[in-house]
């Protein structure tokens, strides 16, 4: 019997020495137990190999059962562990379905918690969030990237456009290999690298009339980052007949601009503070002025801590009223802004139209 127990050592420990798996040495293991109960089931009492494995099958029959009792004990402990701590073993998109904070995220957004205009409350509003950021360059990069880090549970992105070389020196969001990429590909992939607990639904096309209103109906806010004006009043149009906040952001050069619209709340709508689409050449895109780089950053996140705000209840947006920002001389302005009784867009729920072009 101890040549057995010799035998099933090496086979093992030695198996295990000269790089045999732990399935194969099992199965080996195995073979060598069956072996035994045939030796023990078919030779008569009182052979000699009978007797040299222990005479009986007793024995054996008595240890597969500890065996056996050892293996159900270990599988119990495995399932306790996993009832007792659910969130650890799941993947991050189990925990999303969750109420529930797990150990990981309640660590990742441990800063946000402790604030107390936040708190868990106010993160649970943010997962619970559905976001749509207009345009994944500039202003769209930026807050993505924050969007996602500070957990805001569905982000949509809607962006025809390719990642370009020339895009790099501002878009933080994209890198070179990304260059001739979609940008809402792009973003996708460094939103979810950021934070893996957030769901993002990437839209590689023109945000346009026919889809634009079924677009906005599944989500609760929306962030303008487009450059140019027929995207930003579709935006304000579509936002305002749906009562959907729009956080509405622009920059040219060293300046950016910054405010929330929500007519339905209180304030102003886009067209009422901008009625009329700017003659060619008076507003020009930043292809043709320049931008400094790290302004589309620094508007881009105030439209995400807008976001956040808005989302959470926390402090004062920007209703009615515009931020505007000078890089150049470090200087910042707020202007109060109030609707106009004749909007096309706004007063009394008027007819959506499009706005007039000077020049």
């Amino acid at each position: 019997m101890i040549a057995v127990v010799f035998l099933a050592a090496v086979i093992w420990w030695g198996g295990g020495f000269v790089g045999f798996d732990r399935r194969l040495r099992r199965v080996l293991l195995a073979v060598l137990y069956l072996a035994l109960l045939a030796i023990h089931l078919t030779l008569p009492e009182g052979a000699n190999l009978r007797q040299a494995t222990g005479g009986s099958v007793a024995p054996w029959l008595m240890l597969a059962g500890a065996v056996v009792l050892v293996l159900v004990y270990r599988q119990g402990l495995r399932s306790l562990r996993r009832r007792a701590q659910p969130a650890a073993d799941a993947t991050p998109a189990a925990k999303a379905k969750s109420d529930k904070f797990s150990e990981t995220e309640l660590e990742r957004y441990a800063r946000h918690i402790v604030l107390r205009e936040l708190g868990g409350p106010g993160q649970k509003k943010l997962r619970r969030a559905r976001v749509l950021v207009i345009g994944a360059g500039g202003l769209g990069a930026p807050a993505l990237q924050y969007l996602a880090a500070a957990g805001v549970g569905t982000i949509g992105v809607i962006d025809d456009d390719a990642v370009e070389n020339a895009n790099l020196q501002r878009q933080v969001i994209h890198r070179d290999d990304d260059i001739g990429r979609p940008k809402v590909f792009s973003a996708k992939s460094a939103m979810e690298a950021q934070n893996p607990y957030v769901t993002v639904r990437p839209y590689h096309r023109r945000l346009t009339d026919d889809i634009a209103a079924d677009l906005f109906a599944e989500y609760d806010l929306i962030l303008d980052g487009s450059d140019n004006f027929d995207t930003r009043y579709l935006a304000n149009r579509i936002a305002v007949a749906l009562g959907k906040p729009l956080i509405s952001g622009a920059l040219s050069q060293w300046e950016g601009q910054i405010s929330l619209f929500h007519p339905a709340v209180d304030g102003p709508c886009y067209q009422c503070i901008f009625p009329e689409v700017p003659a060619p050449g008076l507003a020009p895109s930043c292809s043709e002025a320049g931008v400094v780089g790290p302004l589309p950053g620094v508007i881009g996140a105030m439209m995400a801590l807008e976001a956040v705000k808005e989302i959470s209840g926390a402090g004062a947006v920007l209703r009615g009223e515009m931020l505007i920002y000078d890089g150049l001389y470090s200087d910042s302005r707020k202007i109060s802004l109030r609707a106009q009784p004749d909007c096309p867009v706004c007063a009394g729920g008027a007819a959506v139209t499009q706005p007039k072009k000077v020049g």
